[in-house]
């Protein structure tokens, strides 16, 4: 029998069977979700402000937002490029045209034609 097929016979038995799999996943990096000052905060809500004024345009935006981890602490951070729907106030999200939903807590910036040429500060 080769030395192949004679560890192959034995490959079921391994001692450490999710060994690889547990060190991928204590490998995979996260960052935590930055906390936001009072003026990121207040320059974001002018931005949803003047998006608002313009919803039924369905404005095209880009958000960079949080998606925490659901297997350890922190997350990372995405960004998304479409048309917004609405932004939904008791549930505190965006909804996009697509059906994709973004919590506003989570959003760390947000973009939009709409205020290219007016001064946000």
């Amino acid at each position: 029998m080769s030395m192949y097929m004679r560890a192959a016979q034995f490959a079921p038995f391994a001692a450490l069977t999710g060994h690889d799999s547990a060190i991928e996943e204590t490998a995979r990096i996260t960052t935590l979700q930055i906390e936001l000052d009072e003026n990121v905060k207040k320059l974001l809500d002018k931005k949803l402000n003047i998006i608002r004024e313009h919803l039924e345009k369905q404005p095209f935006i880009t958000v960079i937002y949080f998606i925490p981890d659901k297997k350890k602490s922190g997350g990372c951070y995405m960004s998304y490029t479409g048309r917004l729907h609405k932004i939904d106030e008791l549930e505190q999200k965006l909804i996009m045209v697509d059906n994709k939903e973004i919590r506003l807590s989570s959003i760390l910036e947000i973009d939009s034609e709409l205020y290219d040429n007016t001064t946000i500060s």
